[in-house]
């Protein structure tokens, strides 16, 4: 694990601003399993991962708040645990000595349906069950938070036109029976699976909004998302539906320096032709015992540098230095300052 004290004498000053960051907890008081493509899951260990994150971000002691990129607990938690479970990892955060901030993810769906999941996450945008939301930590910087099952399937009444909206798209998109299939889909046709969902057209409207006010104050935006939305950092599987239309969004502003996410367990990391970082975090779920995947990220002017344990992989996000971009290859950074 990479050092605060390491970063600042590389820097040779201190961060505006820290925050931890931990991803894809799925606690669930059950056996040990395996994923679909048959990678461990430790779904009683993840809980401990997540005690150990949260007496490490207290001794931290300057973080300014916590992210949680969702799926607090797992799929396979029996549905008469499902309240329960989930308050009880909400309690292990809220030992955090500050604020934490949620998004949600398709498991904790699985489990609770929005109008039930939404006030134990202390999600504050509750109109409509809406879950996307921003904040400003300090006035030159700007966390937006996205909810990337605006459009789905989970969570929502069946008769919910954004249901009924993202089963239109899983009907015209996956011909399988089973929408949680990739079988026959190809390339990015494979983010269309019934786990993943979308950015509907008010939230777009929203973000679109967001975004012309933090570039007027002149602030820094970072977005947040349980599902990735750049096909270099993660499986074609792991995708937003449309993380096209998102980022062609994004890229019409300046201000969007990063795009955090989870989702995806095994992480990912790239730069997209805009110069914009993308960073998925590793999952929780996944650490055998005795080893962990968390962290806490760096705030400078310049750039964002994640401090992270174990499973969690350590990077610097430099703001357009270090970097050079151009129309065929897009942005490439120096290789040497883009891992600790």
């Amino acid at each position: 694990m990479a050092s605060a004290s390491g970063i600042e004498s590389v820097k040779g000053k201190q961060p505006l601003f820290s925050f931890g960051v931990i991803s894809d907890v799925q606690y669930a008081d059950i056996p040990d399993g395996r994923s679909f493509l048959g990678t461990p899951r430790y779904y009683r260990h993840s809980i401990h991962v997540l005690n150990r994150a949260v007496q490490n971000w207290n001794n931290h002691q300057k973080l300014k708040f916590v992210l949680s990129f969702g799926d607090i607990v797992d799929g396979f938690c029996p549905k008469d645990q499902s309240l329960s479970s989930v308050k009880k990892v909400v309690s292990e955060f809220d030992k955090f000595n500050g604020l934490v901030y949620h998004m949600i993810g398709n498991h904790c769906l699985y489990n609770l349906p929005r109008k039930e999941l939404l006030p134990l996450l202390k999600i504050s945008k509750l109109d409509g069950g809406l879950a996307y939301y921003d904040f400003s930590p300090t006035p030159n910087f700007r966390f937006v938070v996205l909810d990337g099952y605006d459009i789905s399937v989970i969570g929502w009444p069946q008769d919910h036109p954004n249901s009924m909206e993202a089963l239109q798209i899983l009907s015209q998109r996956n011909p399988n029976a089973d929408k949680n299939s990739p079988s026959g889909l190809i390339g990015l046709e494979r983010r269309y699976l019934m786990f993943n969902g979308g950015v509907g057209k008010e939230q777009l409207k929203w973000l679109d909004g967001v975004l012309q006010e933090a570039t007027h104050l002149k602030q820094k935006v970072i977005v947040c998302s349980h599902l990735p939305l750049d096909p270099g950092a993660t499986s074609f599987e792991a995708l937003l539906w449309n993380y096209d239309e998102v980022m062609n969004l994004i890229h019409n502003y300046n201000c969007v320096k990063v795009c955090l996410a989870g989702h995806d367990h095994k992480g990912g990391y790239t730069i997209d032709s805009h110069g914009i970082h993308h960073r998925v975090l590793e999952a929780a779920l996944e650490c055998p015992p005795g080893s962990d995947a968390f962290g806490h990220i760096d705030v400078y002017n310049d750039g964002l540098y994640l401090i992270a344990t174990d499973r969690m992989s350590s990077s610097r996000m430099p703001f357009d230095s270090d970097r050079t971009c151009d129309s065929e290859n897009g942005c490439i950074t120096d290789p040497l300052t883009s891992t600790l």
